[in-house]
């Protein structure tokens, strides 16, 4: 016992357990963060140095309008949508049981796109923009459903839940690209930018719709531990223990598609980071849930963070979508998955 650190609420009623470990790596994560989250900041077409924008986070500096109305909620949304896609990634691999398993490559923010792109073409003009996000849930909610159903066959097997899921992701492209096409030129344009994963543009009144809604399923995700720790020594033991197996797994499935419909409401479809920071968290810290929920929210908003940071600087005047970047790096690994995995897929 002398490995984990408890954190425990009055009466019992509520406890959370770290490996003692995991929090050093955890606490050195999200310094890390914080260190890019400033040169974030600093970073762009003008460069503003680290330390002005340190005094900027205490008191108002002559960088002001541009790091609080043009940077700030572009690097916040960042790590909201990071955070947001490796919880539901993590979540949605422990379901399926599948490595490979992310929201995009399942299909749940192909899901997610229609819904938004069909919000921003039919009601964008008589609705408000507080409504994107239930939108796109919406979407990936239908389509999630869509997909178990046509994987059911005495069950669902993780191996046909993928390849489903890659087929209905393919049907979903297709159906926005329909509209895209089909639609005015202001409206595709709009849409084709929002497909390709970008930042570009976010303001504070998304910031301000997009925060309570990713902070409170993180928290709530956090909740699980308990359930998703003995779920993980098999579904006999948790349903001796008395685990409502099923019920859990329709909680935790709806978690992750509410999570990853509101991470792309906004950014778009960014690619592959629900893959990738799961891998990343799973290979550092101890397999208790509750780091990994910390973990992957983590080191999902590095990886936005910093691909936003290169498609902001690397090719400048132009401003490259992020999403371009973290499928630059997921697609290799996702090959690499695919390959590791090849014993597996073909029994």
């Amino acid at each position: 016992m002398g490995e984990f650190f408890t954190i425990r609420s009055k009466g019992d009623q509520f406890s959370l357990q770290f490996h003692k470990r995991s929090l050093y790596i955890l606490i050195s994560l999200m310094l890390v963060t914080f260190a890019v989250f400033l040169i974030s900041l600093s970073a762009g077409s003008s460069y503003i140095p680290v330390g002005a924008v340190f005094q900027e986070l205490i008191s108002e500096s002559e960088h002001a309008f541009v790091l609080n109305e043009l940077r700030m909620p572009r690097v916040v949304m960042g790590f909201l949508v990071g955070a947001g896609l490796g919880v539901a990634g993590l979540i949605l691999q422990g379901m399926i049981r599948n490595p490979l398993g992310s929201p995009d490559i399942v299909g749940v923010t192909g899901g997610a796109s229609v819904g938004a792109v069909l919000f921003i073409v039919f009601l964008l003009g008589e609705m408000s923009v507080n409504w994107l996000p239930l939108a796109s849930i919406t979407g990936a909610a239908v389509t999630t459903a869509i997909i178990y159903l046509l994987s059911w066959k005495n069950g669902v097997t993780p191996m046909r839940l993928i390849l489903i899921g890659i087929g209905i992701s393919a049907l979903t492209n297709a159906i926005v690209t329909m509209f895209m096409v089909s639609s005015e030129s202001a409206i595709a344009s709009k849409v084709y930018l929002w497909l390709t994963g970008s930042l570009y543009g976010a303001n504070w009144q998304e910031v301000t719709i997009l925060l309570p809604i990713i902070l409170t399923l993180l928290f709530v995700s956090i909740f699980f531990t308990g359930v998703v720790d003995v779920k993980q020594l098999g579904d006999d033991v948790a349903i001796g223990m008395g685990v409502r197996v099923q019920f859990f797994r329709f909680l935790l499935l709806a978690l992750s598609v509410a999570l990853a419909g509101a991470a792309v409401s906004f950014a778009g479809g960014i690619a592959f980071v629900g893959l990738i920071a799961p891998h990343i968290a799973r290979l550092i810290l101890h397999n208790s849930f509750a780091n990994l929920v910390v973990g992957s929210a983590l080191i999902g908003s590095l990886i936005v963070m910093a691909a936003d940071i290169i498609a902001r600087t690397a090719f400048l005047p132009s401003d490259i979508p992020a999403g371009v970047f973290t499928a630059g790096i997921g697609a290799p690994f996702f090959i690499y998955l695919l390959y590791r995995n090849r014993k597996a897929m073909s029994e």
